[in-house]
């Protein structure tokens, strides 16, 4: 077995932040390992099959920064142990002045505050590798190290945000990426119907097989037509999904008793895709047809299985109205699920999988939910995102990006899916106006990305049913929260 050691500095910094336990080692072709992690005394292990160089990467916390996934540069295995803090530092340094040399070239003005903030978290980097051998003192001042090169990274973020939008502005003229969020039945009724529909250019209609079969036979159709018709009368564009959703309790109930039957299941499963893109053909053009397909749950399907029967369901899609677009979802996009070792594939593997068996996908749904255990992902900054943008990009497909943060650490009654808010990760406590203000940069991020061309908001209103905690656009009672005017503003004023 593969064991990486670390000091870290102070030694209750593990039961202080229950977060770091949350690590992982990734290969240097990016898979997550297996990981376990064992802290004693002010010495943490991350132990792995196997024994090559990799990366860790670890919630850790950042004045000023919350606790934001950082990673460390590829490290051998050795008998002396690392500091925690100054490899962290090494990896952010290593990335950040990486991608601002990468768009130097493409011609970016680089602002001389980054220039400022790296050279002072390289110096602080460089007093810190001076004095190894007292890991308290290399502690503090990685750091201090780690405080300026993560606001380097906003500054830059900034600069690269601003410089591409003006850019697309001259060249466009309108913006190009759709912005939205997905709807509710709840939308029909609500005293916010007028200002959410004004604020949006696009919009995810719920077609979940489970909402809308929940009794074998009995297609509860109405809400998913009303939603569709209000999006015509409104000139939004649709996207219809997901289909079917393959993580636990996603797939009706009636199903069960065919789990295991490898010749009904797909039947059933290709016979309700084929019905609803039947039913909407010509009104709808983009679909979701399939959700969480690598992270897999719904009725214990293998991941060869899940593979087999997203192919099948694209592949019935396609035939069914082939000038439509079709999307799959992919949950955890940086393969934080990988650490229980009941994976084989990679999500971007999954995804490739199906683009190489010409099946008619146009494009992937990457879902990056924010500040939540359960099926969210580890709380990271926006230089991290872009490059998973950049990584998914590789494909040459379009992306859409579903968004979810939460508004309010309280008990949520209307999730479902058991997701939980994770408090104290992000720079202040989750509040309205600490969800807007995240939903804003991540927003105009993901807008000025080329190969971006949809970003959506993963619920609407806190009063219906959802599967993130206190993520939607409205209170419970139908009130618009802060971050709805962030959509607006963002989704026709870029």
């Amino acid at each position: 077995m593969g064991v990486m050691r670390f000091v870290f500095d102070p030694p209750e910094l593990f039961d202080q932040y229950p977060e770091l336990r949350r690590g992982y080692i990734t290969g240097l072709d990016g898979r997550v390992h297996p990981t376990r992690i064992d802290a004693e005394g002010s010495i943490v292990a991350f132990r792995r099959q196997s024994s090559d160089s990799g990366k860790v990467h670890v919630p850790y916390p950042v004045e000023g920064h919350g606790r934001p996934v950082l990673t460390t540069a590829s490290l051998p295995e050795r008998e002396q142990p690392y500091i925690l803090a100054l490899e962290l530092l090494r990896g952010k340094l290593s990335d950040i002045r990486d991608q601002a040399a990468a768009w130097e070239q493409v011609r970016m003005t680089i602002p001389d505050q980054f220039r400022t903030l790296a050279k002072t978290a390289f110096q602080k980097f460089a007093h810190a590798c001076l004095v190894q051998e007292f890991p308290v003192a290399a502690t503090r001042e990685a750091h201090e190290g780690l405080s300026a090169i993560c606001e380097a990274a906003n500054v830059l973020m900034d600069a690269y945000v601003q410089q591409r939008s003006a850019s697309l502005r001259v060249t466009q003229g309108s913006p190009p990426t759709l912005v939205g969020c997905t709807l509710d039945r709840g939308l029909l009724q609500s005293p916010s119907q007028a200002t959410v529909t004004a604020a949006i250019t696009s919009a995810i209609v719920p077609i979940e097989w489970s909402r809308i079969e929940p009794t074998e036979g009995e297609g509860q159709w109405q809400e998913a037509d009303d939603l569709v018709q209000h999006c015509l009368d409104h000139r939004l564009l649709i996207v219809g999904g997901p289909l079917i959703d393959l993580t636990p309790g996603g797939l009706p109930e009636w199903l069960i008793p065919w789990a295991n039957d490898t010749l009904n299941l797909p039947s059933f499963v290709c016979d309700y895709v084929e019905t609803a893109v039947g039913r909407y053909q010509g009104r709808i053009r983009m679909w979701e047809v399939s959700a969480g397909g690598n992270l897999g749950g719904a009725l214990g399907l293998t991941e060869e299985g899940r593979l087999a029967l997203v192919a099948r369901t694209l592949e019935t899609a396609y035939r069914r109205d082939s000038d439509a677009r079709y999307f799959v979802r992919v949950a955890q996009p940086w393969g934080e699920y990988q650490v229980r070792g009941q994976h084989r594939l990679t999500a971007i593997q999954f995804v490739d999988a199906l683009l190489r068996s010409n099946l008619g996908l146009s494009g992937v749904t990457l879902e990056v939910s924010a500040g939540y255990l359960g099926r969210g992902s580890l709380i990271r900054d926006r230089a991290s995102i872009s490059r998973l943008i950049d990584l998914w990009s590789l494909l040459g497909i379009q992306i859409h990006v579903v968004l979810a943060c939460p508004s309010s650490s309280d008990p949520d009654p209307s999730a479902v899916g058991g997701s939980t808010v994770e408090p104290n990760v992000w720079k202040s406590e989750w509040t309205e106006a600490a969800q807007a203000e995240w939903l804003e940069a991540v927003i105009s991020m993901l807008c000025a990305k080329p190969t971006v061309t949809g970003v959506y908001v993963s619920n609407l209103s806190d009063g219906a049913a959802h599967r993130f905690p206190n993520a939607g656009l409205l209170r419970a009672d139908g009130t618009p929260k802060p971050s709805l005017e962030v959509l607006q503003r963002l989704g026709h004023h870029r």
